[in-house]
């Protein structure tokens, strides 16, 4: 009976030796993200920044002010800052003030490009020319139209950023070419599932923004 009193004794007082070891023990730290868990997050954090783009700009001139506003989202995303709807909504306002304009502008270069197509069908003279600077011009708008979304902040002048833009777009040939192939990217996702075309586009913005900072590091 002694030795099984003992026993217990022991093996209690075993038990408290490791729980007051556990208690004095510090806590371990967090693993840190590997980078293919970090690069995951940003690739979901802008699929789901192309679902809130493509519903801002459900008005159609809000495209300009719905990819800026995503823009700035993925920017405060990569620096770690509040990112959130509300801040998403707020940047949407503050651009739409002119931005709405921009969109305006976008729809009228769509519908010349549209005269343009329709003179090269008729067969007029020189009409497969027009219809050339007419595609290529309408390429070069559009690339200058995304550089100068995802380059807006609040209060930036939509005028400014556009002249700048334009700039860019033809010093930076490589860059503009990889944004009109991003673009190309949204109707053929489009056409394979609709669905697909709207997180799409914050993937095309994501690659806006590194063009532009490939383009400011030159």
């Amino acid at each position: 009976m002694s030795a099984t009193t003992s026993s217990t004794r022991a093996i209690r007082s075993g038990s408290a030796r490791r729980t007051g070891d556990r208690a004095h023990r510090p806590d371990r730290a967090p693993r840190p993200e590997s980078a293919f868990q970090r690069a995951f997050a940003l690739f979901a954090e802008c699929l789901l920044t192309g679902v809130w783009i493509a519903l801002a700009a459900l008005p159609l001139l809000t495209l300009p002010a719905a990819l800026a506003a995503g823009a700035a989202h993925l920017r405060r995303v990569l620096a770690h800052e509040a990112a959130t709807w509300r801040e998403f909504a707020a940047d949407l306002r503050s651009a739409a003030r002119r931005g709405w304009l921009v969109g305006l502008a976008g729809w009228a270069a769509l519908w010349l490009l549209y005269a343009d197509l329709v003179v090269v069908r008729a067969g007029l003279p020189g009409g497969a020319f027009a219809g050339t600077v007419g595609v290529l011009a309408f390429l070069g708008l559009l690339a200058a139209g995304l550089r100068a979304a995802v380059s807006w902040r609040p209060g930036a002048s939509w005028r400014a950023l556009l002249r700048a833009a334009v700039r860019r777009t033809v010093r930076d040939p490589a860059g503009s070419l990889l944004l009109i192939g991003g673009l190309a990217v949204v109707p053929v996702s489009a056409w394979f599932a609709a669905p697909l075309a709207a997180p799409v586009l914050g993937v095309v913005v994501a690659g806006a923004l590194a063009v532009e900072r490939r383009h400011g590091h030159h």
